[in-house]
């Protein structure tokens, strides 16, 4: 497992690229500001804390892109995508301003936060918007080399950030589209970021595909046709770190004329009130290598 969480090796590449990107800016809403501190002495004026203050973080970093500064925008996914959702529609959206919005908090790392600290909707949210790319990383690695190729641009692209990771880091980026893993003749498995690891566990023996996505906004359409057209039966399972059936529609549309089936699985709507462990929350929601084999198997034909 790796040693250090998303959230730390975010801290410490940004802090980097803050040296050598001089046109890079930081805005922060209290979430993550002590580990910034050394960047924030030596760039001032390009570290930036609001406070509590969630829309105008989003405001002052698409002001910050509209003078041609490349900001990098950071809470918690709850405070950064759901609470400001009409400035990120509006500041970033409606005036063409592009930036990196980076989340922390996952669907429910923090259980002991209670429900006002989970964003299972996320994606979804932001599915409503055009233009967004969004990133799902897996592995710190993978968060790093996601983050590092986010800043060069100039479009708008989203980081979603969890303590939950697989074992191992794998090639991520450039354009590169879902990865195959495992290769099968009886149904596609399209497991994204820190999900994998439950997935290859839960479909050990099975005679399936395995697509590993880390990119999942613009949808790797082709990638899904050329393993689905080459399955016996286009069937499709889709395995999320947020709100099940997310990508079921974007899936559904890259098979349009193919016969075929999606099942989408993730974080239910239903909200468990109980606080509890990020662990048991992923059992809850059928996540864990149990629960998906359980779901897997009863979907896929035999």
């Amino acid at each position: 497992m790796p040693t250090d969480t998303m959230r730390d090796r975010f801290i410490t590449t940004t802090s980097r690229l803050l040296d050598e990107e001089p046109r890079l800016a930081v805005v922060l809403a209290d979430i993550s500001a002590d580990g910034f501190t050394p960047a924030r002495r030596a760039h001032p004026d390009r570290v930036i804390n609001v406070g509590i203050r969630e829309q105008l973080l989003i405001g002052a970093g698409a002001g910050m892109a509209l003078t041609g500064m490349r900001p990098i925008v950071h809470t918690f996914a709850s405070f950064l995508v759901e609470r400001p959702f009409e400035q990120v529609k509006l500041d970033f959206g409606h005036q063409g301003a592009g930036g990196v919005l980076v989340s922390a908090g996952g669907s429910y790392d923090w259980p002991a936060g209670g429900f006002t600290h989970m964003s299972p909707g996320d994606v979804a949210l932001l599915d409503t918007l055009d233009g967004w790319t969004v990133h799902v990383p897996g592995h710190p690695d993978e968060a790093e080399a996601l983050l590092r190729e986010a800043v060069e641009g100039d479009d708008r692209v989203y980081v979603r950030l969890s303590l939950q990771t697989n074992r191992g880091a794998r090639p991520v980026g450039g354009g590169q589209g879902f990865t195959v893993v495992r290769e099968g003749r009886g149904g596609t498995v399209i497991a994204v970021g820190p999900l994998l690891d439950n997935v290859l566990a839960a479909t050990e023996g099975l005679d399936v595909t395995v697509l590993y996505a880390t990119t999942v906004r613009p949808f790797d359409a082709a990638g899904v046709r050329r393993a689905a057209g080459a399955t016996a039966a286009a069937d499709v399972v889709i395995v999320e770190p947020y709100l099940a059936g997310t990508s079921a529609g974007v899936a559904g549309a890259a098979l349009v004329d193919l016969p075929h089936r999606v099942l989408g699985l993730g974080v239910g709507r239903a909200e468990l009130r109980r606080y509890g462990q990020l662990e048991e929350h992923v059992a809850a929601h059928g996540l864990d290598p149990r629960g998906l084999r359980d779901r897997i198997t009863g979907f896929l034909p035999g």
